[in-house]
């Protein structure tokens, strides 16, 4: 089974180039993008997963973490993830390295699990204060690349976007590709 394409992503990003943070072949995009991810083993969870899901796996083209890029600045149109910036302990972090990469005008186009149409339903969502007393400090020892660190529904994400001054040019309460999360694209 593979996802369907977002119409969002592809009117705004279909004629530009950038990265994907843990692509899958199964949730495509099917965008001009480099795949970046922490690890090339085709064993993991996450590959093992989409095997089962449509047969394949996505190729990694940039083994790196995706909050620590090998890429010079302004050097991308857009950086684009779905259900992905959950596992990040520091999300603030991520972002602002998906901005330095990102040229000005460019784009990134997040896609986050919604509490309430996901597993995470009877977790507490992970308010902007939390968020941002967390960021900087050191990741814990007991990370797990598989948690999710962090919980939203789409107003609780776009409170922590308006605190940090992100420049929010469109949202989806329901994103239009698997429809269990929701959509924030930022200005960079």
């Amino acid at each position: 089974m593979k996802f369907k394409n977002s119409a969002l992503a592809t009117k705004l990003l279909s004629n530009l180039s950038g990265i994907e943070i843990g692509a899958s072949a199964h949730n495509s995009f099917n965008l001009n993008t480099k795949n970046v991810d922490y690890s090339d083993d085709y064993t993991t969870i996450f590959k093992k997963e989409e095997v089962g899901m449509c047969g394949e796996y996505a190729k990694v083209d940039i083994v790196a973490h995706g909050d620590d890029l090998p890429l010079e600045d302004n050097s991308q149109d857009f950086v684009i993830s779905s259900h992905v910036i959950e596992h990040f302990w520091d999300p603030i972090k991520a972002v602002k390295e998906w901005m330095r990469v990102t040229k000005k005008g460019g784009y990134i186009y997040i896609i986050c699990p919604h509490k309430e149409r996901t597993f995470d339903r009877d977790r507490p969502i992970t308010f902007a204060n939390e968020i941002i007393a967390r960021h900087g400090l050191p990741t814990p020892s007991t990370y797990d690349p598989y948690e999710h660190w962090s919980i939203w529904d789409t107003e609780s994400f776009l409170d922590l976007c308006r605190k940090m001054n992100w420049d929010i040019h469109t949202h989806q309460d329901r994103d239009d590709k698997a429809g269990n999360g929701f959509a924030v694209v930022l200005n960079n």
